[in-house]
Protein backbone atom coordinates (compact mmCIF):
# COMPACT_ATOMS: atom_id res chain seq x y z
CA UNK A 1 0.00 0.00 0.00
CA UNK A 2 1.36 3.52 -0.77
CA UNK A 3 1.59 5.81 2.19
CA UNK A 4 1.75 9.81 1.48
CA UNK A 5 3.20 11.93 3.58
CA UNK A 6 1.15 14.82 5.37
CA UNK A 7 2.17 18.21 6.57
CA UNK A 8 2.66 18.08 10.80
CA UNK A 9 0.97 21.09 12.35
CA UNK A 10 0.76 22.10 15.95
CA UNK A 11 -2.60 23.15 18.01
CA UNK A 12 -3.01 26.75 15.79
CA UNK A 13 -4.26 24.44 13.00
CA UNK A 14 -7.13 23.67 14.96
CA UNK A 15 -8.24 27.42 14.80
CA UNK A 16 -6.44 28.05 10.73
CA UNK A 17 -7.56 24.56 9.58
CA UNK A 18 -9.74 25.34 5.92
CA UNK A 19 -12.40 22.89 7.18
CA UNK A 20 -13.14 22.28 10.90
CA UNK A 21 -15.39 20.38 12.58
CA UNK A 22 -16.32 20.33 16.52
CA UNK A 23 -18.80 18.59 18.99
CA UNK A 24 -19.21 18.89 22.65
CA UNK A 25 -20.74 15.90 24.78
CA UNK A 26 -22.29 16.62 28.19
CA UNK A 27 -21.37 13.35 29.52
CA UNK A 28 -22.86 11.36 32.46
CA UNK A 29 -19.46 9.73 33.57
CA UNK A 30 -16.82 11.30 35.33
CA UNK A 31 -13.89 12.81 33.16
CA UNK A 32 -11.72 9.97 34.51
CA UNK A 33 -13.39 7.59 33.14
CA UNK A 34 -14.28 9.11 29.85
CA UNK A 35 -10.31 10.22 29.37
CA UNK A 36 -9.75 6.14 30.18
CA UNK A 37 -12.12 5.16 27.28
CA UNK A 38 -10.25 7.81 25.21
CA UNK A 39 -6.64 6.51 25.58
CA UNK A 40 -8.06 2.20 25.98
CA UNK A 41 -6.46 -0.23 23.75
CA UNK A 42 -9.87 -0.38 21.60
CA UNK A 43 -10.39 3.55 21.63
CA UNK A 44 -13.50 4.59 19.87
CA UNK A 45 -14.87 1.60 19.15
CA UNK A 46 -18.26 2.74 18.76
CA UNK A 47 -17.17 4.80 15.71
CA UNK A 48 -18.56 3.12 12.81
CA UNK A 49 -16.52 4.19 10.30
CA UNK A 50 -13.17 3.27 12.16
CA UNK A 51 -12.36 -0.51 12.03
CA UNK A 52 -9.31 -0.74 13.93
CA UNK A 53 -7.29 1.67 16.28
CA UNK A 54 -4.16 0.52 17.35
CA UNK A 55 -1.49 2.17 19.70
CA UNK A 56 1.96 1.91 18.69
CA UNK A 57 3.95 3.44 21.15
CA UNK A 58 4.25 1.75 24.64
CA UNK A 59 2.39 3.15 27.77
CA UNK A 60 2.61 5.86 29.57
CA UNK A 61 1.07 7.99 26.50
CA UNK A 62 2.77 11.50 26.07
CA UNK A 63 4.13 13.82 23.51
CA UNK A 64 5.32 11.57 20.49
CA UNK A 65 2.97 8.44 21.17
CA UNK A 66 2.20 7.17 17.96
CA UNK A 67 -1.07 5.38 16.74
CA UNK A 68 -2.45 3.78 13.27
CA UNK A 69 -6.16 3.99 12.62
CA UNK A 70 -7.66 1.59 9.89
CA UNK A 71 -11.21 3.77 8.44
CA UNK A 72 -13.82 2.46 5.69
CA UNK A 73 -12.72 -0.66 5.62
CA UNK A 74 -8.96 -0.28 5.16
CA UNK A 75 -10.08 2.41 2.13
CA UNK A 76 -8.40 4.93 4.52
CA UNK A 77 -5.04 4.37 6.73
CA UNK A 78 -3.81 7.03 9.14
CA UNK A 79 -0.12 6.73 10.51
CA UNK A 80 -0.96 9.82 14.34
CA UNK A 81 2.01 11.29 15.93
CA UNK A 82 0.59 13.07 19.19
CA UNK A 83 2.30 16.37 19.42
CA UNK A 84 -0.05 17.28 23.08
CA UNK A 85 -0.59 15.73 26.01
CA UNK A 86 -1.90 16.32 29.19
CA UNK A 87 -2.69 13.61 31.16
CA UNK A 88 -6.47 12.98 32.06
CA UNK A 89 -7.40 16.32 30.28
CA UNK A 90 -6.39 16.75 26.38
CA UNK A 91 -4.41 15.36 23.84
CA UNK A 92 -3.93 16.34 20.30
CA UNK A 93 -2.14 14.67 16.79
CA UNK A 94 -1.50 15.20 13.32
CA UNK A 95 -1.52 12.39 10.96
CA UNK A 96 2.19 11.61 9.80
CA UNK A 97 1.09 9.71 6.55
CA UNK A 98 -2.17 8.28 4.89
CA UNK A 99 -3.12 5.97 2.57
CA UNK A 100 -5.17 8.15 0.27
CA UNK A 101 -3.93 11.81 -0.73
CA UNK A 102 -6.52 13.57 0.20
CA UNK A 103 -5.57 16.05 2.68
CA UNK A 104 -2.48 17.70 3.26
CA UNK A 105 -2.43 17.68 6.88
CA UNK A 106 -5.34 16.51 9.38
CA UNK A 107 -5.29 17.01 13.19
CA UNK A 108 -7.54 16.15 16.05
CA UNK A 109 -8.09 17.20 19.44
CA UNK A 110 -9.63 16.18 22.72
CA UNK A 111 -10.48 17.78 25.83
CA UNK A 112 -12.34 16.37 28.74
CA UNK A 113 -13.27 18.83 31.22
CA UNK A 114 -14.66 17.85 34.97
CA UNK A 115 -18.34 19.20 35.24
CA UNK A 116 -18.33 17.84 39.20
CA UNK A 117 -17.76 14.15 40.63
CA UNK A 118 -19.50 12.24 38.16
CA UNK A 119 -19.89 14.54 35.14
CA UNK A 120 -17.71 15.88 32.35
CA UNK A 121 -17.26 18.22 28.85
CA UNK A 122 -15.42 15.85 26.19
CA UNK A 123 -15.18 18.21 23.06
CA UNK A 124 -13.59 16.97 19.55
CA UNK A 125 -12.37 18.86 17.23
CA UNK A 126 -11.03 17.69 13.63
CA UNK A 127 -9.38 19.64 11.42
CA UNK A 128 -8.43 19.27 7.66
CA UNK A 129 -6.93 21.12 4.71
CA UNK A 130 -7.64 19.02 1.84
CA UNK A 131 -5.51 18.52 -0.74
CA UNK A 132 -6.25 19.75 -4.65
CA UNK A 133 -7.18 16.22 -5.26
CA UNK A 134 -9.29 16.00 -2.13
CA UNK A 135 -10.78 19.54 -2.11
CA UNK A 136 -13.86 18.28 -4.72
CA UNK A 137 -14.98 15.23 -1.94
CA UNK A 138 -14.82 17.99 1.06
CA UNK A 139 -18.66 17.57 1.36
CA UNK A 140 -18.84 14.34 1.15
CA UNK A 141 -15.96 13.41 3.67
CA UNK A 142 -17.28 16.35 6.28
CA UNK A 143 -20.78 14.28 6.63
CA UNK A 144 -18.60 11.03 7.15
CA UNK A 145 -16.42 12.37 9.59
CA UNK A 146 -19.25 13.88 11.32
CA UNK A 147 -20.24 10.13 12.14
CA UNK A 148 -17.82 10.10 14.48
CA UNK A 149 -19.58 12.87 16.78
CA UNK A 150 -22.98 10.90 16.09
CA UNK A 151 -21.62 7.76 16.98
CA UNK A 152 -20.11 9.16 20.02
CA UNK A 153 -23.19 10.74 21.37
CA UNK A 154 -24.82 7.77 20.69
CA UNK A 155 -22.56 5.55 22.78
CA UNK A 156 -22.67 8.30 25.81
CA UNK A 157 -26.28 7.93 25.54
CA UNK A 158 -26.48 11.44 24.17
CA UNK A 159 -29.21 12.59 21.40
CA UNK A 160 -26.80 13.23 18.33
CA UNK A 161 -26.95 16.92 17.52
Amino acid sequence: MPWFSCTPVDERFFEAAPTRLRAGFEIARPASVVWDELCADDALHWCRILQDVRWTSPRPFGVGTTREVKALQGASMLREHYFRWEEGRRHSFYAVESSAPLFKSLAEDYLVEPRGADACRFTWTIAVEPTAIGRPGMPVNRAILKTLFTDTARHYGLTPA
